[in-house]
């Protein structure tokens, strides 16, 4: 069975910095893309930053040159490190995995978030 498992959320000072991390264990059979999407109260889950199996990165327009995704294969981790924090990134951020099956089918694998709160 994949499990997720995010950690690293917590209180920050507007300006500030966290790092989140993510460990994906269990078998899974062809990972296409790791990466962070958050959900703030209110408003619909959204991209934060994703990282393909090939080291191709893409961040929502909002983080760029703020936050930078990274990963390590083996195990498989991924990493967010968040720079010059801001009111608005407060919310939830879940890990997610896309995959493949043996049948070519996508497959994606959720954690269960970890919470970032910004206060000014």
């Amino acid at each position: 069975q994949v499990q997720l498992v995010e950690s690293g959320g917590g209180l920050v000072q507007a300006g500030g910095s966290l790092r989140l991390s993510c460990v994906a264990s269990g078998t899974i059979f062809s990972i296409n893309s790791m990466g962070w999407y958050r959900q703030a109260p209110g408003i619909q889950r959204e991209l934060v930053a994703i990282i393909t199996s090939s080291g191709s990165t893409n961040y929502a327009d909002s983080v760029k040159g703020r936050f930078t995704i990274s990963r390590d294969n083996a195990p498989n981790k991924v990493y967010l490190q968040m720079n010059s924090l801001k009111l608005e990134d407060t919310g939830f951020y879940y890990c997610n995995v896309e995959s493949r099956d043996s049948g070519w089918e996508r497959v994606d694998y959720w954690g269960k978030g970890t919470l970032v709160t910004v206060s000014s």
